[in-house]
């Protein structure tokens, strides 16, 4: 009787030994989470992504006052709380009247890294849209670049 006792003693300390190990690898994977991103998971960063995707690469005007407003649209639904907007040439988008309908502009999208993005160490996942460069084609971008602001 005496070793059925110590083998449920035994028993049961290397039960909670492995229930502590695996409460700390949780803690621990959860922390990991917060501080190495936004808080968006890759599922969040490609469906915040999808708005904008469309509209990289070469495009007329109505396209680019399109995107201009889906921008300003994403910006006003953001809370000072998650902190995440959209800037294009590097500005928050307040108008499209500097966009010309028949005019083709080139658009490329910055994407962002390290603690705003989900970017993994790889480096094969991009971060959540952060910058859209929108300039004139057959432009350079200092020179050309669209006014969004005013």
């Amino acid at each position: 009787m005496e070793n059925a006792s110590k083998a449920s003693i035994i028993a049961g300390a290397i039960l909670l030994s492995i229930l502590l190990i695996s409460l700390g690898i949780m803690i621990f994977t959860q922390a990991q989470d917060v501080v190495s991103g936004s808080g968006m998971t890759e599922a969040q960063i490609s469906s915040f992504n999808q708005k904008f995707l469309k509209y990289e690469g070469t495009k007329k005007g109505t396209m680019v006052k399109s995107l201009i407003q889906d921008v300003m649209a994403t910006n006003a639904n953001s809370t000072e709380n998650d902190g995440i907007k959209v800037l294009i040439n590097g500005a928050e988008p307040t108008t499209t009247e500097n966009v010309k309908n028949n005019n083709s502009y080139e658009i490329e999208m910055d994407y962002a890294t390290g603690a705003e993005g989900a970017e993994n160490e790889d480096n094969t996942s991009k971060g959540r849209v952060k910058n859209i460069k929108i300039y004139k084609a057959n432009g350079s971008y200092e020179s050309d670049k669209l006014k969004v602001t005013t």
